[in-house]
């Protein structure tokens, strides 16, 4: 395999300004800003309907703005010559049946405007970076949905592009196939390619992202490293015998709320969960469960999507996904 040439880290590989998008009267985005650097894996998430696949048409040039601004890989969004320099797996794709792998490949190098002399080695290179090397020969139409998915990864990483858009590169993958592919999108950022993940698999984000954003109704709920978006630790006690009335006696430990038998205290030091246990028996209570660390990327996800959203029966503006 040839070197992988590290790139300039000098601009923001995708820098957004209130990006807004309307359909008619319905709003697809509402004011979107975010700046993702280069050499990042950047998780991009948010519920059904949060304005994800808007966002990435724009990121692409697939569709136009209302109003705002961005650039992407320091060029206006929409710009030709940047397009070349962006990978993207879309979540729904199908390729040539009849052709072989390695042909597909091949076609798609011309389409990105690699040297005629590049694109046989550049498709050899993707399809071993994914696993699909001795499958090289073989065409599309024999493959599992898994191998298909492999084959679009290494669509998008053909030419090593600077920018790799992924949405749900790991949806019809097993276990393995997965841990494979938070690999190749490690390997991509360490050469410097800013990777764009979109992906409802939550876990799968937790362990491969640098940063991430949530968004809802079109904007961006919460942004940032994980430790920023998740949060400081905090201990949940599955207890009996203990009323709303005793949980000034353990304010002490952290903020604590219950409801019905689970007690959470959040924020709260690892280190004192003894000595909380200790307080909770001596005022008579029972403990069944105890768990400690910091809140799960589904759970703040669940969380800060709830805060976002308005009371029932409150009007809202219809947002696409």
């Amino acid at each position: 395999m040839l070197a992988m040439p590290r790139l300039s880290l000098d601009l923001p590989a995708i820098d957004v300004t209130d990006l807004r998008k309307r359909y008619g009267r319905i709003d697809a985005l509402a004011g979107l800003t975010m700046t993702v650097g280069r050499g990042e894996v950047f998780g991009f998430l948010g519920p059904n309907g949060a304005g994800k696949t808007t966002t990435v048409k724009l990121l692409l040039g697939l569709a136009r703005p209302t109003a705002g601004s961005g650039s992407v890989l320091g060029a206006p969004l929409g710009d030709l010559g940047t397009r070349r320099k962006i990978g993207y797996l879309p979540e729904l794709f199908r390729y040539q049946p009849w052709l072989p792998a390695r042909e597909v490949l091949i076609l798609h190098g011309q389409l990105i405007g690699l040297p005629r002399s590049r694109r046989r080695p550049a498709a050899e290179e993707a399809l071993a970076l994914v696993g699909l090397a001795d499958r090289a020969g073989d065409t599309v139409g024999k493959f599992s949905k898994g191998m298909q998915q492999r084959l679009g990864l290494a669509v998008a990483l053909l030419g090593e592009p600077a920018l790799v858009v992924l949405d749900e590169p790991t949806s019809a993958l097993d276990p393995i196939g997965r841990v494979e592919v938070r690999g190749i999108i490690r390997h991509a950022a360490d050469r410097g390619a800013t990777v764009f993940l979109n992906s409802h698999l939550l876990s799968e984000v937790e362990q491969v992202c640098d940063r991430i954003a949530v968004i809802d109704h079109g904007r961006v709920v919460a942004i940032g490293e994980l430790d920023d978006v998740l949060g400081a630790s905090e201990t949940e006690v599955r207890v009996s015998g203990l009323d709303p009335a005793d949980l000034a006696a353990i304010e002490r430990f952290g903020s604590p709320s219950l409801d019905g038998d689970r007690l959470l205290v959040r924020p709260m030091d690892p280190g004192r969960v003894p000595d909380l246990v200790a307080a909770l028996v001596q005022m008579g209570a029972r403990i069944h469960e105890v768990r400690s660390g910091r809140t799960s990327l589904e759970q703040r996800f669940i969380e800060l999507v709830a805060q976002d959203r308005p009371p029932a029966g409150t009007p809202s503006a219809s947002v696409l996904r």
